[in-house]
């Protein structure tokens, strides 16, 4: 069979589930990897390699097993440094390997907006002890936010209030890093009005955006998202205008998850992810191109049109409160029944559960955005994981 693109997937989330979908529909064979087998990716791959990437050598060999034409990261946890020799072999990076690296570290990706793009962020510093964290609040104040530099679905954040949390805060970030860098950021806490992702396209005919999204977080995990956020035309001028910057620095193509916060007119730029991100399922069920149909698009040099937004959209996710190897989901025919507006659901047929682990997202659309993040919200409530 003749394929578009050979494509290795470093990640095999829910997230790569849906991009292996969109990138098999423009002809691509995609080879799916993620430490555990049977990951959401692997199961509408065209093949699976089971390893971690932060294993080096097994990270090399699989690029060298598959020479695939696209190398596209979906994970935080990479040994980055072998994307790196791999590029400089003639090997595609997703969208490069200094943007990898650069995002996958919450600290270089700092470095890049706040010193040499001049953008406005939270005050901040770097810490890899519980005395350089203290130094680092002396500086920030409190309330701060204390998160490991590199982890995921903002697993290892914490707000800090008072004093007697720091040590508790500096232990779950440890807990919860990725890779093996003992290192957190600590950062002012903006009393931000709301905050929004921005995707943001770079493709060969330039750089485009989607409607900016909204989103609530709950233990530092988006919880519900909704598309469009309401912004006044300055911020959001603002917001793309940064956005822009960041990702001409980072070069490359693909879809980029810029977040801000918004705090009257003033936007300050807040992470970046170099690929689809979770509050941007919301466009699953919101837009004419999902991010994952953009990404495909982009990194495989296809034209990326303008982006039709169908109508106001949410998504609310479905957790899990326990672990458990054996369960099963009901209720989807109740919550797809929802009255007032588009329905859809996404359940991302992982293995096992675990503690507000996302197993699952409810999407609508509806004529204003409260009314499908209320009816999302109803769809998602619906949904039951049983335990066998």
């Amino acid at each position: 069979m003749a394929y578009t693109a050979t494509i290795l997937l470093l990640g095999s989330g829910e997230l790569g589930r849906e991009f292996v979908i969109s990138a098999k529909r423009l002809g691509a064979r995609v080879i799916a990897c993620d430490a555990y087998a049977n990951a959401p990716a692997m199961q509408v791959a065209d093949g699976c390699e089971v390893f971690s990437m932060l294993d080096a050598e097994q990270l090399a060999a699989a690029i060298d097993k598959h020479r695939p034409d696209l190398v596209v990261p979906e994970v935080e946890a990479i040994r980055t440094e072998v994307l790196a020799e791999f590029e400089a072999r003639g090997t595609n990076v997703v969208p490069s390997a200094r943007a990898t690296i650069m995002t996958m570290n919450r600290d270089r990706i700092r470095e890049v907006a706040a010193v040499e793009l001049g953008l406005r962020t939270s005050r901040y510093r770097y810490a890899e002890n519980l005395e350089e964290v203290r130094a680092g609040i002396a500086h920030t104040g409190l309330p701060c936010v204390i998160k490991p530099v590199m982890s995921s679905s903002g697993k290892g954040q914490s707000t800090v209030r008072e004093a007697g949390a720091v040590e508790a805060a500096w232990d779950y970030a440890v807990a919860n890093m990725r890779g093996d860098r003992r290192r957190v950021i600590v950062e002012e806490f903006v009393p931000f009005d709301y905050e929004i992702t921005l995707l943001t396209v770079r493709a060969r005919e330039g750089v485009t955006f989607c409607p900016p999204i909204g989103h609530r977080q709950e233990r530092g995990d988006y919880q519900e998202s909704w598309q469009p956020a309401a912004m006044s035309d300055r911020a959001l001028a603002d917001a793309q205008d940064m956005a822009r910057k960041v990702v001409d620095n980072l070069g490359g193509y693909g879809i980029f998850g810029v977040e801000f916060f918004v705090k009257g007119e003033e936007v300050i730029f807040s992470e970046l992810s170099p690929r689809p991100h979770d509050t941007g399922m919301v466009t699953l069920i919101s837009q004419s191109l999902s991010e994952f149909d953009l990404h495909a698009r982009a990194i495989m040099g296809l034209p990326v049109p303008e982006v039709e937004l169908y109508g106001a959209s949410a998504s609310a996710v479905i957790l899990a409160d326990r672990d458990a190897a054996a369960f099963h989901f009901e209720g989807q025919a109740a919550a797809l029944a929802t009255p007032g507006g588009a329905i859809d659901l996404r359940i991302f047929a992982k293995p096992v559960t675990r503690p507000f682990r996302r197993m699952a997202v409810a999407l609508a659309r509806a004529g204003t955005t409260d009314e499908a993040r209320r009816i999302a919200a109803e769809a998602a409530g619906k949904v039951r994981i049983v335990y066998d």
